[in-house]
């Protein structure tokens, strides 16, 4: 019998040996695994993934939560207002408080959950929800921003009027997270969302600039809160058709819908995209200015101040530069340089101050300016603190002493109607809360200590213990020792507590309830 096969090639000269082209059976061999494994995968999404979700269930809670009801409507409310007061104090952290309240999220899921199953009724009932909560909460913080004697652009406002492209991936990679918590039942992830989406900010500061007239403010929070908004719905109506949610429209409106949701996708980037360009020259135009400055002149030269307004036209830049040889022609040169780099129209202000020619003149000279920087606050600051004190005390400013070294302010306080040893101790205690680095005495006027001392079988009561740490407050400010009276084994305790804080305590015979007064009375 003969053996047809062919032989395997002979390897060449070289070592190398060719390989035969694969036939087009082990191609299609390929072909069919591929597609048994892309088999596999829709299986098992179909089987293992989509048939653990309860549809039903999940729709029903969605379409709950989107009702517009007392709670929606307060709770909304409670968040806008705490939100731009976040944003007037410039506070993250009530900033923060306001994303955790605010209950914007649901409509908005609900927009995207009842596109995806072609619900009308159902996406009506969202959007009425969500545009009576997105003008309630407008309203309300323009009123209460132009009530408000504060109406400056802090630094919260301000991170909320320059959308760019990242905060739409920052939405969509959020939503993609809220959905699927919210088709898995894992609703704790929302908290998160709803940080990171943040929907509540950006419209307490659209009510801001609507308050202040500020376009730029207004358009740029309004941008945001849409981008927000837009992004979610759009990507809970992705989420739940990746879930097998069914819709009763056909193929047709199906595929309209899809590309209408890519459009609206496109058309949010652009402007977003736009703004991330600007951003983007912003800070290479920083970079550029900084080096500009520099340019002419030599070692040793520091810059101290540097602001630029880009919104201004043309560009606005403030500078001072320390240096050891000052150039009257630099403003000028570094003005027309800057406007051939950034190829823009500059102003520039340029201040020199002439420093020794050591090495570390500049270094020198602007640590100096920045320690007078940091007296010239000091000084505001226990200028403002005596002020504040003399205020509660009822006495004039002179009659505060006040000691920036050792960071200590003390007032002997007038005699004020109706008020006791324990309101003299809050003022204090008030005055101390807001200066955490300093030592606030207020000396109060002698005065009746508290009437009673309640005490039970464990020892002074919550009533007591307040009681107590008058008496001790009291005793300290004043400089007198106490004398407590009363039942015996209460009395003892009480003045071993007093006398454990340092007080001058003695005790007097006697029964009855416990009571203080001042020694030698």
């Amino acid at each position: 019998m003969t053996d047809e096969t062919s032989p395997p090639p002979a390897p060449s000269s070289s070592g190398y040996t060719p390989v035969p082209p694969r036939g087009a059976a082990a191609v299609a061999g390929d072909g069919m695994s591929i597609a048994r494994v892309l088999f596999s995968l829709r299986r098992w999404w179909r089987e293992d993934v989509v048939g653990t979700v309860e549809q039903a269930q999940v729709i029903e809670k969605r379409r709950a939560e989107c009702a517009l009801s007392e709670r929606y409507l307060f709770m909304t409310a409670m968040s806008a207002g705490i939100a731009v007061l976040g944003l007037l104090l410039s506070s993250p952290a009530v900033v923060i408080g306001a994303m955790l309240l605010s209950p914007l999220m649901d409509p908005i899921m609900g927009l995207g959950f009842a596109l995806a199953i072609g619900d009308y009724q159902w996406l009506k009932k969202s959007a009425r929800s969500l545009a009576w909560g997105t003008v309630m909460a407008v309203a309300l913080t323009a009123a209460l921003v132009y009530l408000s004697p504060i109406q400056t652009i802090t630094s919260e406002i301000a991170a909320r009027t320059q959308p760019n492209l990242f905060d739409l991936f920052v939405a969509l990679f959020s939503a993609l997270a809220g959905a699927y918590a919210m088709i898995r039942g894992r609703e704790g992830t929302i908290v998160g969302v709803a940080i990171a989406t943040a929907l509540m900010p950006p419209l307490a500061t659209v009510g801001f600039g609507l308050a202040t007239w500020n376009w730029t403010v207004f358009s740029g929070a309004l941008l945001l809160y849409v981008t927000n908004l837009i992004t979610i719905a759009l990507t809970a109506l992705a989420m739940a058709r990746l879930y097998g949610f069914r819709t009763s429209l056909s193929s047709r409106n199906t595929l309209f819908q899809n590309i209408a949701v890519a459009a609206v996708f496109v058309a949010l980037a652009i402007p977003l995209a736009l703004s991330l360009q600007q951003i983007a020259f912003q800070t290479n135009a920083q970079r550029v200015i900084r080096a500009e400055i520099y340019e002419p002149f030599v070692d040793g030269t520091e810059i101290s101040r540097f602001d630029v307004d880009f919104r201004a036209d043309p560009i606005v830049i403030g500078a001072s530069v320390y240096t050891p040889n000052p150039l009257p022609e630099a403003e000028a040169q570094i003005e027309r340089a800057l406007s051939a780099r950034l190829d823009q129209p500059v102003e520039l202000s340029l201040t020199q101050l002439q420093v020794g020619t050591a090495a570390s003149a500049a270094q020198q000279a602007q640590l100096s300016a920045a320690r007078a920087n940091e007296e010239e606050v000091a000084r505001e600051r226990a200028a403002s603190l005596a002020t504040r004190l003399a205020l509660v005390a009822g006495v004039t400013e002179d009659e505060v002493t006040v000691d920036r070294t050792r960071r200590r302010a003390t007032v002997r306080a007038e005699r004020l109607d109706g008020a006791t040893l324990a309101a003299y101790r809050a003022l204090e205690m008030r005055i101390a809360a807001t200066e955490p680095d300093w030592t606030i005495e207020l000396l109060p006027p002698i005065g009746d200590l508290p009437d009673a001392i309640p005490f039970d079988a464990d020892g002074p009561t919550p009533e007591g213990a307040q009681a107590l740490s008058v008496i001790e407050w009291a005793s300290k400010r004043i400089d007198l020792p106490i004398v407590l009276a009363g039942n015996d084994e209460q009395a003892t305790q009480a003045a071993e507590i007093l006398a454990r804080r340092g007080v001058s305590v003695s005790v007097r015979s006697g029964g009855g309830e416990l009571s203080a007064d001042w020694g030698g009375n």
